[in-house]
C-alpha cells in the first residue's frame, strides 16, 4: 500500500483496459468457467454471521467465531523480508506508520480456510527486474482476482528494468503463515487501465490477476457493485489482507464506517499497512459480501481505495468472464 496525498482534480477518462498478454495469448491461458460454481454474490452455506453493524463477526472484534483446523499440505514461500509492492512505484513510506491511526484495531484471522477469509489471497510479486514484493488480492470469479493497479504494473520506480508489467505473481488464497490450505498458483496474465499505466494516476489505480485455473470455484468470491455517495457514507467498510508489519503471511482484519467519498475514491479510518495493497473494501448485505473499492493508499487521517464506479464495474465484469 502506498502513502500519497489526495488529488483534487477528478479525471473523466483513463478506464480503457489493457492486458499484459496479447489478446490471443490471454484467451489461450484463461480457463473456461466450469458449470459447478459457488454463488457469484459471495454467499456460502457455512458463512459465519456478520454483525448487525455491518462488520464481520470476528473473535477479538467484540464477537466470537468458531476456529477450524486447516490442512497444511502446502508450505508457503518465505516473504518475511519482502516489502510492500507500493514502494516499487512510490518509494518508502514516511518514518511514522500513517496507515494505523491511533490504537491498532486489526484482528488476526486464524480460520483462514473458511469463507469469507479464503477469498483473500497473499501475493508474492516478482517485478520485471526480478525483485520480490508482497501484496493482497481478492477473488471476484473462478479465475479472477482484483487488486491495485500498482500491484500488476509498476510506475516511476527509478530503477532500470523495473517499471511496467510485473513478471509473475504467486497467488496464495487463505494463506496462514507457512500454511497454504488451497495451495499456490502462478499467474503472468494481468489487467489494468490506461489511466494507471500511462500516467500513474491514483484515481485509476486498479487491476486484475487472471489465474490459469478455476480455483475460485473452491474458495468462492465476493460480489461487487456501484453505490451512491449516501449509501457508501452510511456503510461500514471491511478490509482483510496481508500486512507487512505482522508475522509473514498472516491475515488481518478491521472494519470502520466509511468516512467520505468523491467521484473516484473512497476514504475510511480502517487500520491497514503496507502489503495490503489490492485488498477489497467491502460491504455486507443480507449475508453477502460486495466490494465497493480496491484498497491502495494510506494517509495521515484516513486510508483510501479506488472506488468502484460504472467504468470500473464494467471492466471487472469483463475481467471475470
Amino acid at each position: 500500500m502506498a502513502t500519497k496525498k489526495k488529488k483534487e482534480a477528478v479525471p473523466t477518462g483513463g478506464h480503457t483496459p489493457i492486458s499484459s498478454l496479447s489478446k490471443e495469448a490471454a484467451e489461450a491461458t484463461t480457463p473456461k468457467v466450469s458449470v459447478s460454481r459457488p454463488p457469484s454474490e459471495g454467499k456460502d452455506p457455512k458463512t459465519p454471521k456478520a454483525r448487525e453493524d455491518g462488520s464481520e463477526g470476528v473473535k477479538g472484534f467484540k464477537l466470537k467465531v468458531t476456529e477450524t483446523v486447516m490442512a497444511e499440505s502446502f508450505k508457503a514461500p518465505s516473504t518475511s523480508k519482502l516489502r510492500d509492492i507500493g514502494e516499487a512505484s512510490f518509494g518508502p513510506p514516511p518514518p511514522r506508520a500513517e496507515t494505523v491511526h491511533g490504537p491498532d484495531n486489526r484482528v488476526k484471522i486464524t480460520n483462514t480456510s473458511v469463507y469469507p477469509w479464503r477469498v483473500h489471497a497473499s501475493l508474492l510479486i516478482t517485478a520485471a527486474d526480478g525483485s520480490g514484493w508482497i501484496g493482497t488480492g481478492w477473488f471476484i470469479g473462478p479465475h479472477t482476482l482484483m487488486t491495485a493497479g500498482h500491484v500488476v504494473y509498476i510506475k516511476n520506480s527509478g530503477v532500470p528494468g523495473r517499471d511496467g508489467w510485473v513478471r509473475s505473481i504467486d497467488v496464495m488464497p487463505g494463506r496462514n503463515g507457512s500454511a497454504l490450505p488451497y495451495g499456490k498458483v502462478t499467474s503472468k496474465n494481468f489487467r489494468t487501465v490506461t489511466g494507471w499505466a500511462n500516467t500513474g494516476d491514483e484515481n485509476f489505480d486498479y487491476g486484475a490477476i487472471i489465474i490459469p485455473t478455476n480455483l475460485g470455484n473452491t474458495t468462492g468470491w465476493f460480489g461487487f457493485g456501484v453505490y451512491s455517495d449516501a449509501v457508501l457514507t452510511a456503510s461500514v467498510g471491511n478490509i482483510s489482507g496481508y500486512p507487512g508489519d505482522k508475522p509473514s503471511g498472516t491475515q488481518w482484519y478491521d472494519a470502520h464506517r466509511i468516512a467520505s467519498v468523491n467521484a473516484r475514491k473512497v476514504y475510511y479510518d480502517i487500520d491497514t499497512f503496507g502489503g495490503q495493497s489490492g485488498s477489497g473494501v467491502y460491504r455486507i448485505i443480507d449475508g453477502g459480501r460486495f466490494g465497493v473499492a480496491i484498497h491502495a493508499y494510506g494517509g495521515a487521517t484516513t486510508n483510501s481505495g479506488t472506488r468502484i464506479v460504472t467504468p470500473v464495474f464494467n471492466n471487472m465484469v469483463a475481467w471475470k468472464a
